[in-house]
């Protein structure tokens, strides 16, 4: 049975927002794409705070790491050690391709990491993949399955 496929941003360059809505819009397995621009207000979105308070968890959270107020190690580490959204799949995309950030996601239980890709076209291309592959083939926590074709 499918339900309904939500997929939080969380990424504060207004350029790179547009491209990934622009790569996810029109899919018909996702029906909502939210974003938020720095890690106060993810936080406060996945505890349903404040003007997010209607909002319902995610199935899916693309995060980036340099992020104003609280950066995305720390939204990762509140994700994962709370109990209401630590087994969301998280997907790290930062232009960032330092081993130490790449550890420290993983360290903090990120379902992946992924370099922000240089040029528009591969910029695009990364993120089909990374929406194909987290809501065409992998069966999501919460019920939510893969559409079957």
């Amino acid at each position: 049975m499918n339900s309904v496929i939500k997929v939080l941003i969380v990424e504060d360059n207004p350029g790179d927002v547009m491209l990934m809505q622009d790569a996810l819009e029109g899919d018909e397995t996702i029906d909502v794409i939210d974003v938020v621009k720095n890690g106060e207000e993810a936080i406060r979105y996945l505890k349903q705070q404040g003007e997010f308070q209607e909002k319902t968890r995610p199935n899916l959270v693309i995060l980036d790491i340099n992020l104003p107020r609280v950066n995305g190690h720390e939204v990762l580490q509140f994700i994962k050690n709370d109990e209401k959204t630590k087994e969301t799949p998280v997907v790290m995309l930062s232009s960032s391709s330092s081993d130490e950030d790449i550890k420290a996601s993983y360290h903090h239980y990120a379902n992946c990491y992924v370099t922000k890709p240089v040029g528009l076209d591969n910029f695009m291309e990364v993120i089909r993949e990374i929406k194909d592959f987290w809501l065409n083939f992998v069966e999501l926590p919460d019920g939510r399955s893969r559409p079957q074709n």
